[in-house]
């Protein structure tokens, strides 16, 4: 199987750079030539400011986002390293207000909070109420086709599966 790199995708980080210069900009507008309270204007600047360096990061970070090969899935958000083939056992699409989750069904043995506290598995049994799993890829920032990459990451985990 060749290894599959998946990007953050450089469009949506100039959306965040461009939206946040312009909540960055009503907020001069605001305390310059309004007679709106000071601090409106400077809670615009700040909140909407701290956006322009991450969209900045965005921009710029050119390591992949996501590695599917034939060991697993590597998701650099998940910080967990590669999720091999074997304990993933099936995967779903979530959408949490626009924002796509793949969420990777895995073995029970292999759950990362099996070997974390209590309060780690309390959180990720309130996850597990929400509709997602201890192990979701987020696909905020990627630009792909959310359904044909789940079917896929599906495909492969009952493949894998079957062979063992």
């Amino acid at each position: 199987m060749k290894e599959l790199k998946l990007y953050k995708s450089p469009w949506k980080a100039l959306k965040m750079i461009l939206l946040c210069s312009l909540f960055v900009s009503l907020g001069i507008i605001l305390l310059i030539y309004t007679e709106a309270p000071k601090i409106v204007g400077w809670l615009n600047i700040g909140l909407f400011g701290l956006g322009l360096p991450i969209g900045l990061f965005h921009l710029f970070d050119r390591r992949p986002q996501i590695i599917i090969n034939e060991i697993g899935i590597y998701d650099r958000t998940t910080n967990q390293g590669f999720i091999n083939w074997e304990v993933i056992c099936d995967a779903y699409l979530t959408d949490v207000h626009g924002q796509k989750f793949i969420c990777l069904i895995i073995d029970e043995a292999f759950e990362p909070s099996k070997s974390k506290g209590k309060w780690y598995q309390k959180m990720a049994h309130f996850s597990k109420g929400l509709g997602f799993q201890e192990l979701n890829i987020s696909l905020g920032q990627v630009k792909v086709d959310e359904k044909r990459l789940t079917d896929f990451i599906s495909a492969m985990a009952k493949a894998k599966n079957l062979h063992q």
